[in-house]
């Protein structure tokens, strides 16, 4: 199964293809789009490497991977990420995916996140069949967070890793949350 396109009421996701690649450098030359990523913009050099790694996790698992949002006028919208999970602190689960958004600045605070990210789910969780999805932030990042929420995840844990360049706000830790399919299942049933 490839990765399809998503519609939703406003965005259209399309998978994550090299010709997206000017796209994700104009999203990460913003510094306040990686504030509790990077704290900073991020080079061309850094996104073509990124770009690499996100297109090896894009074929880890069929189904799982990258889209890039676009609204009805074809304006761009973020990137949105629905991977394998990956990296020290979660788990080698191949049922697990990882719920991640990424918007251009100008889009920010109209709930496309939240309406992403539901389209993202129930490709995970209907079509994939993945047993549980999981995000992470930063404690501070109350944006992430309320999206996290309004989709209906849980608050499972709150953790301390070590970096050797801390961004301000790192001192009150990192956040996971989750979501089952049984948990999803009773959110869309009821």
């Amino acid at each position: 199964m490839a990765q399809p396109i998503l519609r939703t009421d406003r965005l259209v996701m399309v998978p994550l293809a090299d010709e997206h690649l000017e796209l994700e450098v104009e999203l990460d030359a913003d510094p306040e789009v990686l504030r509790y990523l990077w704290g900073r913009a991020r080079s061309r050099a850094e996104v073509e490497a990124s770009h690499a790694e996100r297109m090896a996790l894009g074929r880890k698992i069929e189904g799982l991977g990258y889209w890039m949002a676009f609204d009805a006028g074809d304006n761009f919208v973020g990137l949105m990420m629905l991977p394998p999970t990956h990296g020290p602190d979660q788990p080698d689960d191949p049922s697990v995916a990882e719920l991640g958004y990424r918007l251009v600045r100008r889009f920010w605070r109209q709930g496309l996140a939240s309406e992403a990210s539901r389209a993202l789910l129930e490709h995970a969780f209907g079509t994939v069949g993945q047993s549980r999805v999981i995000a992470q932030t930063m404690a501070v990042n109350a944006g992430s967070r309320g999206v996290m929420q309004a989709v209906g995840m849980r608050h499972v844990r709150t953790f301390f890793p070590t970096w050797d360049d801390p961004l301000p706000g790192t001192e009150e830790g990192e956040v996971e949350y989750e979501i089952t399919r049984d948990m999803w299942q009773r959110r869309t049933v009821g």
